[in-house]
């Protein structure tokens, strides 16, 4: 999914341009979203062995700090998958351990990219939005 926005700012226009994602003032925004059940995280995490191959330190840390690790789980495998929907990539390229969701100090969902990931997505700014209610999460990722 490709969205087209006018950049108002002469400066920022000029850098996307040098950069190679900007034609003519126009900048791409890359989407993703995905959807998680999240009693089927909740099985999963039964599984260290997916713990361990699926969420990074940081993560499993987070998880453990949580009243309901289930729900945050289905947002970070959400976050993920989104993210690789915004690529086009799926993840091909790049695994579970080099995308990290973790929050900034105010709780916001924020991720942290592998050198690898980070060169697929093109060093441009990423923005993650995690949501869920009790039976599902939900993930959407706006790269530009």
């Amino acid at each position: 999914m490709y969205f087209a926005v006018r950049l108002l700012e002469a400066n920022v226009s000029v850098d996307y341009q040098q950069n190679g994602c900007c034609k003519g003032g126009l900048a791409v925004l890359h989407c993703g979203v995905d959807i998680v059940e999240i009693e089927r995280v909740r099985r999963c995490l039964e599984n260290p062995r997916f713990l361990a191959r699926c969420f990074t330190e940081g993560e499993r840390a987070l998880l453990a700090s949580r009243r309901h690790p289930a729900e945050t789980a289905a947002g970070i495998w959400a976050a993920k998958e989104a993210f690789v929907k915004a690529l086009g990539t799926g993840f091909r390229g790049v695994g579970f351990q080099d995308i990290s969701v973790l929050r900034d100090r105010r709780g916001k969902p924020v991720l942290s990219l592998s050198p690898r990931a980070q060169a697929l997505a093109g060093g441009g700014a990423i923005d993650v939005s995690i949501s869920h209610d009790r039976t599902q999460a939900v993930a959407f990722v706006v790269m530009l």
